[in-house]
């Protein structure tokens, strides 16, 4: 677990208030949390023990008309029988108009083009790829918030080296309506190499 200890200017620091952070990989078609505890780096499992989140989002109508969602292993198991509603790989349209995409005749969703950025028709009716990431994002919130039975402090999400200034900002939008301070965005260049690998 990373603590942080922050003060105002001319105050001393508090030894016994410490905050949580940690850091969160939004990946296209994976995601984890981890944080340092006793100096050690650890991703942080689920409930059942399974580090890696599928960057998948599946929207539903329950039969009461209230949306509900499924995140993660259970939108991925879905995928197959509702490909219009799992949102997945999601992170390929943050901070994109749809004439940057190229062709996407091979998507099993619609896309549309909208204020700032490309849009995803569902059931539930648009979302942005900040939406989806958000969802995503604060699954993995909690998931440490659990784990730790605590609010946290922050995160340090990674981004990758290519990303413009609007990607950048798209994933701050997410993190911030998922709940989270975002502390810094961490650019990385390369795929986890075995210094950060959490097994």
């Amino acid at each position: 677990m990373a603590l942080l200890q922050i003060s105002e200017p001319g105050q001393s620091l508090d030894p016994h208030q410490r905050r949580i952070a940690v850091g969160i990989d939004l990946g296209t078609t994976h995601s984890l949390v981890a944080a340092v505890r006793h100096g050690t780096a650890e991703c942080l499992p689920d409930e059942q023990g399974r580090i890696i989140l599928p960057s998948a989002v599946r929207y539903m109508l329950a039969a009461n008309g209230q949306v509900r969602r499924q995140i993660g292993h259970d939108a991925l198991a879905a995928q197959a029988e509702d490909p219009v509603n799992t949102i997945v790989s999601v992170k390929r349209f943050m901070g994109r108009k749809l004439a940057d995409l190229g062709d996407t005749s091979r998507l099993p969703y619609q896309l549309e083009d909208a204020p700032g950025m490309v849009h995803v028709q569902t059931v539930a009716g648009s979302k942005s790829p900040v939406e989806v990431s958000a969802e995503i994002l604060a699954s993995l919130r909690q998931r440490a918030e659990d784990t730790f039975n605590d609010d946290l402090f922050g995160a340090v999400i990674t981004v990758p080296a290519y990303f413009d200034d609007a990607q950048r900002q798209a994933t701050k939008d997410a993190a911030q309506m998922a709940g989270l301070n975002v502390l810094r965005l961490d650019r990385k260049s390369t795929r986890l190499n075995s210094s950060h690998r959490c097994i």
